[in-house]
């Protein structure tokens, strides 16, 4: 999925709801533990669901599961209602993945067919909005990082976004110089992330750090 897009979508806004606590905790899902918890999936949508069963027992108050449809409320009061379908291109499913509770977004893991993204839906607004990969919190909790890098239907691109209750920017984008693959990302300081990668031929994977004021960081103008 490319780039930033503020969607209606599937999502069904429902005036109404009962107002519930906003004070819920999860905590995003380790690599290891995803291995381990998906080893025996059949896709990556069985993948979302496993993952999304545990989350829940979190994240009850705000999310909800019943057959094909998710349903998540809204603050301080409304519904976004996601269903899962079939469909000539295959199926379309959402799934509960985390909760960035400092600004009262939930993450959900989506497939469409063979693609694999990302959606967050900010609870104070019901705006939603599609990013590549996993976004990683920043330690001041009001910007996120992804890496949307692989073979083929990427951007090859490390992006930096700034989020707050009220809406979410990418800020600024870097291309990697060479092909990666398995790319992970973490914040070694608010000012920088360290990216680990893998590159053919290679036996094992690198590291390197992306201070976020080099000016090899292509700038996203604002809309």
């Amino acid at each position: 999925m490319k780039g930033l897009s503020r969607l209606r979508g599937p999502a069904i806004q429902v005036l109404g709801a009962l107002l519930l606590p906003a004070i819920v905790h999860a905590a995003p899902i380790a690599r290891a533990d995803l291995v381990a918890l998906c080893a025996e999936a059949e896709d990556q949508a069985q993948c979302g669901r496993l993952v999304e069963a545990r989350q829940l027992k979190s994240l009850s108050r705000i999310a909800e599961r019943n057959g094909d449809e998710l349903r998540v409320s809204l603050a301080p009061f409304g519904l976004s209602v996601f269903r899962d379908t079939v469909n000539v291109r295959g199926a379309r499913t959402y799934a509960v993945w985390d909760y960035l509770e400092a600004v009262d977004t939930l993450v959900l893991f989506t497939t469409v067919g063979e693609r694999t993204g990302f959606l967050l839906v900010q609870r104070r607004t019901g705006d939603e909005y599609r990013v590549p990969s996993e976004p990683v919190m920043a330690p001041d909790e009001g910007h996120f990082v992804t890496a949307d890098v692989c073979a083929q239907q990427c951007d090859n691109e490390i992006a930096v976004w700034r989020i707050a209750k009220d809406g979410v920017r990418k800020e600024a984008a870097w291309t990697p110089p060479r092909a990666w693959s398995d790319v992970s990302v973490t914040w070694r300081t608010a000012a920088a992330i360290v990216l680990e990668y893998s590159v053919a031929g290679e036996s094992g994977p690198r590291t390197i750090e992306r201070r976020l004021d080099d000016p090899s960081w292509k700038k996203v103008p604002a809309k």
